[in-house]
C-alpha cells in the first residue's frame, strides 16, 4: 500500500518582493513563505529547507527507532535537529542531523553505528541522495 502526501503552495508577485503561503492537506495549518526569509532567514516565516528540515528530522527519527529496536535496544527517547542549507544561486547544498537519544545498554560506538545506518535507509536522506548529509550522534 502507498500513501501520497500532499500541500498547496501559494505565491503572488515576484521571486524578491512577493509572498506565498503553503498548506499541507492534513489541516496542521497554512504558512507563510517568502524569498526575505529563504535567503536571509526569519522567525515568523518558513521556507521550503525548514519543511525539508522537519521532513528529515521526523523520517530519521522513526529510521532510527525502528534501527534501534531491531537491533534489541529500543529508545527511551529520540531528539534530532535536522540543519538544512540553502545557498541563494547554488540551492540546498546540504543537511546535517543531530541526534541524541537515550538508549538504555547501548555503547555510544554501536549507537553512532546503528544511527549512521539509519541515516541512510531514511527514505528522505534517499530522496536527498544528491546533496551532503552529515550526522552527529551521541548518547544521553
Amino acid at each position: 500500500m502507498s500513501v501520497t502526501s500532499e500541500a498547496t503552495a501559494t505565491w503572488s508577485g515576484t521571486l524578491f518582493e512577493g509572498s506565498g503561503s503553503v498548506t499541507p492537506a492534513s489541516g496542521i495549518g497554512t504558512f507563510p513563505v517568502n524569498w526575505k526569509a529563504r535567503s536571509e532567514g526569519a522567525e515568523s516565516t518558513t521556507t521550503p529547507e525548514e519543511l525539508i528540515a522537519a521532513a528529515h528530522s521526523s523520517c530519521f527519527n522513526m529510521a532510527l527507532s525502528n534501527a534501534l529496536a531491531e537491533a534489541g535496544t529500543p529508545a527511551e527517547k529520540v531528539r534530532t535537529t535536522a540543519s538544512v542549507t540553502f545557498v541563494p544561486g547554488t540551492g540546498v547544498t546540504g543537511s546535517h542531523l543531530n541526534v541524541a537519544a537515550r538508549v538504555p545498554g547501548l555503547t555510544e560506538e554501536k549507537f553512532e553505528e546503528i544511527a549512521e545506518a539509519a541515516k541512510a535507509g531514511c527514505p528522505i536522506s534517499q530522496a536527498l541522495a544528491g546533496i551532503d548529509i552529515t550526522i552527529e550522534a551521541t548518547l544521553d
